[in-house]
């Protein structure tokens, strides 16, 4: 391994980030829960400005993956690093360049829209004098504008989401992790919610970093993806590549259901929405 250089808390390394596009790498990524592997030697390029989608089933280790590469749960061995910032030894630098939205809900449903952001600017020390537009500002990207100033336990679910993920770009971060956004939402709060992903990836040029169930989602929103089973990555390539791989008129399902050999199934109130997620976390 080249020996890494620090600039602050910045680590940098041209022999492990020979291409300047790349915003996150892992390397060997592992966590271990007593004896049980739960990631085990993952390795993911991601590069500035696309859409990346890691698939898998139930209890494969994406959620894990994403904790870890949001500094929520330490590795066990390897090595991550986002935006050249090594995730182990600069957390705190990696937390100012990511957003993340959980599957759990992470919205206050005894607060307004708008007291649930202010929380969330003072939480990324977001000046004094640049809250209110930031929070105007997502507000409006939102189209949460009108409900703002009502209770969060009164929106839909889609609306929760669509909160939750205004919450966390705040910051104007460099990456987003999107776990499961999607879960539980009906198909209009679920389109809803993709087209805002590629509305921050073409506004902003925010790169997304998600998992999803859903795969003609994957299929469409992503520019490549991986396939999770067991804790390792086995298959990573665009839709398109992985398709042709299995031959002429295959479906993400069948490149799914290929490498892993499960197949995917696939609500909406603040109290349905907070049921489902809590589900969904349970089990994935």
């Amino acid at each position: 391994m080249t020996k890494l250089t620090q600039k602050g808390d910045r680590l940098e390394t041209l022999a492990d980030f020979p291409n300047p596009t790349v915003i996150l790498d892992t390397q060997e990524l592992t966590r271990r829960f007593d004896k049980f592997t739960a990631v085990d030697s993952v390795n993911i390029s991601v590069e500035a400005g696309e859409v990346f989608g890691l698939l898998g089933p139930n209890g494969a280790g994406k959620s894990t993956v994403i904790k870890m590469l949001t500094t929520l749960l330490p590795l066990s061995s390897g090595r991550a690093t986002i935006a050249s910032y090594d995730v182990t030894r600069s957390s705190g630098a990696v937390r100012k360049v990511i957003g993340y939205v959980p599957q759990a809900l992470s919205a206050d449903g005894s607060l307004t829209g708008y007291e649930n952001l202010l929380i969330f600017a003072k939480l990324y020390d977001i000046p004094y004098s640049q809250r209110r537009e930031r929070i105007r500002d997502v507000l409006a990207f939102m189209n949460l504008e009108q409900a703002s100033d009502r209770l969060v336990r009164t929106y839909s679910g889609g609306m929760i989401r669509k909160l939750e993920i205004a919450q966390s770009i705040l910051h104007r971060p460099q990456i987003m992790f999107l776990d499961e956004p999607t879960v539980g939402l009906d198909p209009v709060a679920r389109s809803q919610v993709w087209n805002l992903v590629q509305e921050l990836r073409a506004d902003y040029g925010t790169t997304i970093f998600l998992t999803t169930h859903f795969l003609e989602e994957a299929d469409s929103l992503c520019n490549r993806v991986a396939i999770m089973n067991r804790g390792k990555a086995i298959a990573t390539g665009t839709p398109t590549d992985l398709k042709a791989a299995l031959g002429t008129n295959a479906t993400l399902d069948d490149v799914f259901i290929h490498y892993t050999g499960d197949e995917l199934a696939s609500g909406v109130s603040y109290h349905d929405t907070a049921r489902t997620r809590r589900n969904a976390q349970r089990l994935g």
